[in-house]
């Protein structure tokens, strides 16, 4: 661990949960932070000094806007020093690693990508570690690094399983931290990408709510009393196991109207090449489909009533505050929002409030920033937390 990490690990709990508090709430005036963790303005006085000393807090400027508007004088709000610590975070796909450079409140300052030509986690590990000694050449002070792939993990350090990367008990932070020096964190990037949502972007503050992703797969992750639900089936693909219409069409491992077989990238480009003999990629059959190319708005038509009823799903039985629909398939929304709207209501009761839905476009690198809040929850939680 470098000397600019130890300098400010570890945390008492008092400590963290003030770090925590107003990294995912604020800038907060000194009363709010008291009354959100029940702190005397003693105790808090006594936790926050060293959080300032050493640089992680800063008192906002008198007129600094605050999220919340109390009577009375205000106390001196307190915020997150958000260029004090960066992070590295990545994403592993089939055939390249997306990286990207954030600062403790997750913002994007840097990205980097470079191609995988084999899977052998040595390998692997060499390409994280080139790009991770370009990030350090630029951010000297880099306290730790995320990664996210698809599969799972446990103890958020071995890969278990992951399909696409052939790889069985691998692991993965202990080979990245003997490489780069510095510690490291891996999860299944859904479970990523959720956290992200949870501390900084759509969830903030939000007790209740779901993440569906769409893309080279099909994603999806709850957060209930304002934590992720962690589960052992985490990474096992639960677009393979969601039936959606059993007469639907069928993927190349034989799956019959299951989620991915409707919504996957890969198998919406399968069924335009069985169908026309011709190769096109997922914006092509998309830019077809709003022409009215009959197969493209045929099988992109399915597609969006697949997408509407496990939102409508997700609504019935979660019941949450909102969904967040995010990955690199979400131009589908575009494209077909009516038949998505109209599959949602044909699959909720007439009375029941209206979906809160929120799509984000996102590419490669909104999800390596998914594994930049990895490693920031566990550096500022402490060593296994989530």
């Amino acid at each position: 661990m470098t000397a600019r990490v130890a300098s400010w690990l570890p945390l008492s709990p008092g400590e963290r949960a003030v770090a925590i508090e107003v990294l995912t709430h604020g800038p907060l005036s000194r009363s709010d932070i008291a009354r959100r963790l029940d702190l005397s303005a003693g105790s808090l006085t006594r936790l926050t000094k060293p959080l300032i000393e050493s640089g992680l807090l800063i008192e906002v400027p008198e007129g600094a806007a605050l999220p919340e508007v109390r009577q009375g004088r205000p106390s001196q709000p307190l915020d997150i020093v958000a260029e004090s610590r960066t992070f590295a975070g990545f994403k592993i796909t089939q055939d390249m690693v997306y990286g990207v450079v954030t600062t403790l409140k997750s913002d994007i300052v840097a990205r980097r990508d470079l191609p995988l030509t084999s899977h052998d986690p040595a390998h692997v590990v060499d390409v994280l570690g080139e790009l991770t000694d370009a990030f350090a050449r630029d951010f000297p002070g880099l306290a730790g690094i995320g990664i996210g792939l698809g599969g799972r993990a446990s103890d958020r350090s071995v890969v278990d399983e992951s399909a696409f990367l052939g790889w069985r008990d691998v692991p993965l932070a202990r080979l990245v931290e003997e490489r780069t020096g510095l510690p490291a964190v891996v999860d299944n990037d859904v479970s990523a990408l959720v956290e992200a949502e949870r501390w900084f972007g759509a969830g903030r503050g939000l007790e209740r709510f779901a993440v569906l992703t769409i893309g080279a797969g099909v994603g999806y992750g709850l957060v209930s009393g304002g934590r992720r639900v962690g589960t052992a089936e985490d990474g096992l693909g639960v677009g393979r196991a969601w039936i959606v219409n059993p007469n639907g069409p069928l993927t190349p491992d034989g799956e019959r109207g299951s989620a991915v077989s409707l919504l996957g990238i890969p198998s919406i480009r399968y069924q335009i090449r069985a169908a026309t003999g011709r190769d096109f990629s997922y914006e092509e059959i998309l830019a077809l489909a709003a022409e009215g190319e009959p197969m493209a708005a045929r099988v992109i038509g399915e597609a969006a009533r697949a997408l509407g009823t496990l939102i409508a799903q997700i609504s019935n039985f979660a019941m949450p505050q909102k969904i967040v629909l995010a990955g690199e398939g979400v131009g589908l929304v575009d494209v077909a929002g009516p038949d998505i709207e109209a599959a949602i209501l044909a699959n909720r009761h007439p009375q029941a409030e209206p979906v809160n839905l929120e799509t984000k476009v996102s590419d490669f690198h909104d999800w390596a920033r998914g594994g930049a809040v990895l490693a920031i929850q566990v550096l500022v939680l402490g060593a296994g937390a989530a």
